[in-house]
């Protein structure tokens, strides 16, 4: 796959989504695997708490009000991206606080965050790209997280 060029400000989100896929990645291998359960969910919430909710955050709080001021944010796109935000929270808390079997609840989790880091890569951040001026992008970047050594997924 061709490697997507992207505005700085965005640089250290889509530096995060790599290591979400790396998440997804390791999920597809093991999920059918009951005994690999803990170390996914331990993956799960070493991800979630140390950087997956803030990344979250970041988008809600920052990119999506910029974007509403340069163009329509009723747009399909943005709808589905949170409606997959408010899905992979609660998948998250479930995952990581809920004692009992969750291979299911695991495989949909890494399922729906792959797809949702895909959406954001090729078609949100595209279009905050196109919709939002030069400078409106320089004064957000400050506000979105550096790529952090704790967003990394460890090896097993």
């Amino acid at each position: 796959m061709q490697s997507l060029k992207r505005h700085p400000a965005l640089a250290d989100l889509s530096r995060h989504h790599h290591h979400a896929l790396a998440l997804c990645l390791k999920i597809t291998k093991a999920a059918d695997d009951a005994n690999a359960q803990p170390a996914l969910i331990e993956a799960i919430r070493q991800f979630w708490e140390q950087g997956g909710q803030e990344h979250f955050r970041e988008e809600e709080q920052f990119i999506l009000p910029s974007y509403s001021r340069y163009a329509e944010i009723d747009h399909p796109e943005i709808i589905a991206m949170l409606l997959e935000h408010v899905h992979i929270r609660a998948l998250a808390d479930i995952i990581t606080r809920i004692e009992g079997e969750h291979q299911a609840d695991i495989r949909q989790f890494g399922s729906i965050l792959e797809k949702h880091v895909r959406r954001e890569e090729r078609v949100i951040f595209p279009m905050v790209e196109k919709a939002l001026p030069e400078e409106e992008l320089e004064r957000l970047s400050p506000y979105l997280h550096e790529d952090s050594p704790h967003c990394r997924i460890q090896p097993k």
